[in-house]
């Protein structure tokens, strides 16, 4: 297949904005995909299995372009994972598939697919159904974003932006519920402290690793039986613990 990118623009200024994430064990398949969809005007990233996606910051993402056999961890099952997570519940998914069977169809409308579609295609109609699921998506969402994560009696409101500890309210600073919220939400998976500046400083602004050690440590005292919870991973950075 070569590389097709179509004379027609498809997307308008509004999309622009979204970023599409093109997990496919095809190393060319992928390179294929990111050059015609940036050429429509779209950010792109690419993986080449299930394992890598999901290092990634998927919560950053648009949609997720995803196939289904991979080697290693098949497409269905990073997409249970993705729905699983509160943080990426909502992103649409499209699965890309070569096989064309109804109960692959089906297992993948049931793990929340917004599309699917069937190789070989055309990359017209890859464009075409990206467009409509994002538009589709924006005015008529599956599912609203969680506006509260939680763990026990530790419950962060993403809408609010506020803090609870077995029912009463704690202050917290931007950061330090950045911080709370991204763990929360990863909960299980270590983040480098530069992830986490990543995440959430400015990029403006220039951060120290003990920056960030400062404010876990301030944060760790706010919510008080929970602090066990986030535990330091030495050498590698933070996570939060059942």
């Amino acid at each position: 297949m070569g590389k097709f990118a179509g004379s027609n623009q498809l997307v308008d200024m509004e999309d622009e904005k979204n970023r599409i994430l093109v997990v496919d064990d095809e190393a060319d398949l992928c390179e294929i995909l990111k050059f015609n969809l940036e050429t429509y005007g779209y950010e792109v990233d690419t993986a080449n299995s299930a394992e890598e996606a999901l290092e990634k910051d998927l919560p950053s993402y648009s949609l997720l372009l995803l196939d289904v056999m991979m080697g290693g961890e098949s497409g269905f099952s990073m997409a249970r994972k993705v729905r699983q997570n509160p943080m990426t519940a909502s992103i649409p998914i499209i699965f890309l598939t070569a096989r064309d069977t109804e109960n692959d169809t089906v297992t993948g409308f049931n793990l929340g697919a917004d599309d699917y579609i069937s190789k070989p295609f055309s990359i017209r109609e890859v464009m075409v159904r990206i467009r409509a699921v994002l538009r589709r998506t924006a005015l008529h969402p599956g599912g609203e974003k969680p506006q509260t994560i939680a763990y026990q009696g530790l419950v962060v409101d993403l809408e609010r932006k506020t803090v609870s500890v077995d029912g009463q309210e704690v202050a917290f600073t931007k950061t330090e519920f950045g911080l709370l919220s991204t763990l929360l939400a990863g909960k299980g998976r270590v983040f480098s402290r530069q992830e986490l500046i990543d995440r959430i400083w400015p990029k403006d602004v220039m951060v120290l690793g003990r920056t960030v050690d400062v404010n876990i440590t301030r944060m760790r005292k706010k919510i008080g039986p929970y602090a066990q919870n986030i535990v330091t991973r030495l050498g590698f950075g933070y996570t939060f613990t059942s």
